[in-house]
C-alpha cells in the first residue's frame, strides 16, 4: 500500500518500529489512497444529506402547492422525489473511477474520470455557482426567520394589524459573522457534529409547522384551496402561468443536494463498499424528507389556500402562539447555520486545492500554524483559508442583502441546479461507466428523462427569473421590511 509520507503519522518518533508493524499500524489508520480512515456510516450519510435537503425550501411548499393545487401539487412533489432519488443512485454508483478504481473525492472529480476534460469544466462552473448560491438563499432565509421572531413579540405585544417594521440587514450580518467563524472549522469530515445537530432542527421546525398546519385546518373546520390552484381572478393568466412554473422551481430546490452527494459519499467507510452504504443513506433520507414535504406542503395549502405565504413560518399566518413560531424560526436559524456549511465546504475545498496546486511554494497558501487547544488536538491555522473563507461568507452576505426575495431566489437556484447537476450529469456518467449502448430500451428512458426535466427547468427558471424582476421593480436594499 503507498503511504502518503507527508500527512502519515510518525510511527518512529523516539523508537524503533518494526517494518511489519508499521505497515499494520498505518493501515489501520489510513485509508487506500493514505488518506486518514472515513469513519462515516448509513446514519453519518443520512443526517448530511438531510441536513442538505430539509432545508429553508420546506418553508416554500405551502406556497408552491397553492401555485399549482389539489392534483398537481402533490403530484409533482412525488415526481421530484422520485427522480431525485433515482439519479442520486445513479450518480453514488459513479463515486469510483470506472478503470483504476480509484475514489473521486468531489461530484466534478467524478464527472472529469467519466465524462472527461470539457464537461468537467462546465459541471465545475454549474456546481459552485449553484453551491454559492445556495449559501445566499441560506443567509436570507436565516435573516428573515431572526426578523420573524422580532416581529411576533411586536404583534403579539402590539396586535396583528400594527406595522412592525424589521430590517432584514443587521440579521444577515449577524449570520455572517457567525459563518465567518464557523468556515474555519478544516473540513468536511469535520462537521458531523453540525450536520446532526442541523437535522435535528430541520425536523423540529418542520413538525411544528405541519403541527400548525393541522391546527389550523382544525380551526378552519375546512379544508381551503382547490384542483387547480390560485385562481385566474386572485392573479391574471400571465402570472399564473410564471408562477406555477416558479413552483418547479421552489419544489427542485427543496429536494437539492446532487451538488454535494459525492462529498458525503467521501465520507463513508469501506466494506461495504460506499456506493451501497450511499444508496442505503439516500433510500432513507428521500423517503422521510418526502414525507415531511407532502405533508408540510398539502396541510399549508389546507389551511391557507390560494393565500399561502412565500414562507410557512415566516409569512404570518400563524400569530399564535407566538412562543412556538419563535422555537420555530429559532430552529430553522440553528439548522442554517449548519447547512450553510454543508454548501459551503466543497466550494472551500475546491479553491484551497486549486491554490495549492497552482502555488505549491507560497507559504500563505500552504503553512499551517499549530495552535494549542486545551483538551483538544492542535488547531491547523491557514492564513489563507482564513482570508479567502472571511471573503467568500463577506460576498454571499452582501449579495443577499441586496437581493432579499426568498421563494423567487429559490426558485432560480432550484431551476438552475436540477437538471445539469440532479439529472443530466449523473445520467450521462452512468451511460458512460455502464458502456451502455446507443437506443438500448434503458439508454432511450435515461435520455428522455433527461430531456423532460430540462424543460421543466427552463421552464422553472422562467418564472422564477419574472419573479425577480417583479420584486426588483419595488424594492430599495437596506430598507425596513414589512
Amino acid at each position: 500500500m503507498k503511504i502518503d509520507e507527508k500527512n502519515a503519522p510518525n510511527y518512529q518518533q523516539g523508537f524503533e518500529v518494526s517494518g511489519d508493524f508499521s505497515t499494520q499500524a498505518s493501515s489501520k489508520l489510513l485509508d487506500d489512497d493514505g488518506r486518514l480512515k472515513r469513519t462515516g456510516s448509513v446514519w453519518t450519510a443520512s443526517a448530511h444529506i438531510i441536513t442538505a435537503v430539509i432545508g429553508s425550501g420546506v418553508l416554500a411548499l405551502a406556497w408552491a402547492t397553492a401555485q399549482l393545487g389539489w392534483i398537481a401539487g402533490p403530484l409533482v412533489l412525488f415526481l421530484f422525489s422520485f427522480v431525485t432519488y433515482y439519479c442520486s443512485c445513479l450518480l453514488a454508483s459513479c463515486y469510483r473511477d470506472p478503470v483504476t478504481g480509484k475514489r473521486n473525492y468531489s461530484y466534478m472529480e467524478a464527472v472529469k474520470s467519466n465524462l472527461g476534460g470539457f464537461q468537467f469544466k462546465i459541471c465545475g462552473f454549474i456546481q459552485y455557482f449553484n453551491l454559492a448560491g445556495t449559501t445566499i438563499g441560506y443567509t436570507i432565509a436565516a435573516s428573515i426567520s431572526m426578523m420573524a421572531i422580532k416581529r411576533a413579540s411586536c404583534f403579539h405585544e402590539k396586535g396583528h394589524d400594527h406595522r412592525c417594521g424589521v430590517s432584514g440587514t443587521p440579521f444577515m450580518l449577524l449570520f455572517g459573522a457567525v459563518q465567518i467563524f464557523l468556515s474555519q472549522i478544516p473540513d468536511f469530515h469535520e462537521i458531523s457534529w453540525l450536520s446532526f445537530v442541523a437535522a435535528v432542527m430541520s425536523f423540529t421546525y418542520s413538525a411544528i409547522g405541519l403541527g400548525l398546519g393541522i391546527a389550523k385546518v382544525a380551526e378552519n373546520g375546512t379544508i381551503k384551496g382547490s384542483l387547480s390552484g390560485i385562481s385566474v381572478g386572485e392573479v391574471t393568466q400571465t402570472q399564473k402561468i410564471w408562477r406555477s412554473f416558479q413552483a418547479f422551481g421552489a419544489i427542485a430546490f427543496a429536494y437539492s443536494y446532487s451538488t454535494v452527494l459525492i462529498e458525503i459519499e467521501d465520507t463513508i467507510k469501506a466494506p461495504p463498499s460506499e456506493q451501497q452504504t450511499m444508496k442505503k443513506a439516500t433510500l432513507i433520507s428521500v423517503i422521510t424528507t418526502s414525507v415531511f414535504y407532502m405533508l408540510c406542503g398539502c396541510f399549508g395549502y389546507a389551511a391557507f389556500g390560494d393565500h399561502a405565504p412565500g414562507n410557512l413560518l415566516t409569512g404570518f399566518g400563524f400569530y399564535e402562539p407566538f412562543w412556538l413560531v419563535d422555537i420555530a424560526n429559532i430552529a430553522i436559524v440553528v439548522h442554517l447555520v449548519g447547512a450553510y456549511q454543508v454548501f459551503a465546504q466543497p466550494i472551500f475545498a475546491f479553491v484551497e486545492r486549486t491554490a495549492a496546486e497552482y502555488f505549491p511554494g507560497n507559504k500563505f497558501i500552504t503553512k499551517e500554524i499549530h495552535v494549542p487547544v486545551p483538551g483538544h488536538k492542535p488547531y491547523k491555522l491557514n492564513l489563507f483559508r482564513v482570508t479567502w473563507r472571511s471573503m467568500f461568507v463577506c460576498m454571499t452576505t452582501l449579495v443577499a442583502m441586496l437581493m432579499p426575495f426568498f421563494e423567487d431566489v429559490v426558485g432560480i437556484l432550484g431551476a438552475i441546479g436540477f437538471w445539469p447537476l440532479t439529472v443530466y450529469f449523473p445520467i450521462e456518467m452512468y451511460i458512460a461507466q455502464k458502456k451502455m449502448p446507443k437506443w438500448s430500451a434503458k439508454w432511450v428512458s435515461l435520455r428522455t428523462l433527461s430531456a423532460v426535466c430540462l424543460v421543466i427547468s427552463v421552464c422553472a427558471a422562467a418564472g422564477s427569473v419574472a419573479g425577480v424582476i417583479k420584486d426588483l421593480s419595488v424594492y430599495k436594499p437596506f430598507k425596513t421590511m414589512h
